[in-house]
C-alpha cells in the first residue's frame, strides 16, 4: 500500500487519523490485494478481531 503523504512517518500519519485529520482523499484498494487466494480475512482493530468474507454471490460481509 502506498501512501499518499511520503513526507509523514507512520506514527505522525496514525495520530492524523485518529484525530479526525485527512491526509488527502481515500485510496481504494482492490479485493485481490487484501483477500490473494482467499475468501475470508481477520482484520484486528483495537483488540477486537473482525472476519471480512466474500460471499458466493460476490458480496462483502464484515462481521464481529
Amino acid at each position: 500500500m502506498c501512501n499518499d503523504s511520503d513526507d509523514l512517518t507512520t506514527t505522525e500519519a496514525g495520530a492524523a487519523q485518529s484525530s479526525g485529520q485527512s491526509s488527502g482523499p481515500v485510496q481504494p484498494i482492490d479485493t485481490r490485494e487484501l483477500f490473494g487466494p482467499r475468501r475470508e480475512i481477520t482484520i484486528e482493530h483495537e483488540g477486537v478481531q473482525y472476519r471480512l468474507r466474500i460471499t458466493r454471490r460476490n458480496k462483502l460481509i464484515l462481521q464481529k
